[in-house]
């Protein structure tokens, strides 16, 4: 993260933003706000979070990456 108004700052974000809409809000009419909310919240969690590889996490995944801290918290404290 930079300056204010740098480019690398809202990229991520700006990502997030693009395909939310092209993946789940523009599939269908949603007749009801709890159907849109599971849609982008499973959207989020199954599919977004588990094909996402960020290079700061070594090129894992959101989940890989909570899991493999989370199995190494779990090693440590056993």
């Amino acid at each position: 993260m930079g300056r204010v108004a740098s480019a690398g700052d809202n990229a991520a974000m700006e990502s997030f933003w693009a395909l939310l809409p092209k993946n789940v809000l523009n599939q269908r009419t949603w007749r009801a706000t709890e159907d849109l909310h599971y849609e982008i919240v499973h959207w989020i969690e199954h599919t977004y979070n588990r094909r996402r590889r960020q290079r700061r996490l070594g090129k894992l995944t959101p989940v890989e990456y909570e899991l493999t801290f989370t199995d190494n918290n779990t090693t440590q404290t056993a």
